[in-house]
């Protein structure tokens, strides 16, 4: 199982993932892409990730806005994992949004 992350972990990691933020045991954070298809495209993309990874953050999908949340739910909250996907999920978002 993955180890949580304690207080100052969670807060290193975030100055690297501009527009994450924590929430509670998550860190999420919300993106508004050009486009809803532009946006399911960056949905699909990551599920391929996170399905390649056996790590699936929650999805929310309102038209072009997506809110991702990052939680090891086996480990009762943040892990390394968390960290690793909300930055493969962020290199998803950029590239869209350009």
């Amino acid at each position: 199982m993955a180890e949580l992350l304690d207080d100052a972990a969670i807060a290193s990691a975030l100055t690297d993932l501009p527009g994450w933020e924590r929430e509670g045991d998550a860190i999420v954070r919300t993106a508004t892409l050009p486009s809803f298809p532009a946006a399911v495209a960056v949905v699909v993309r990551v599920a391929e990730i996170a399905e390649d990874r056996n790590h699936h953050p929650d999805i929310d999908v309102r038209w072009r806005t997506l809110t991702f949340r990052c939680s090891t739910h086996s480990a009762g909250g943040i892990t390394e994992k968390d960290v690793a996907l909300a930055a493969s999920i962020s290199e998803q978002i950029d590239a869209t949004a350009d």
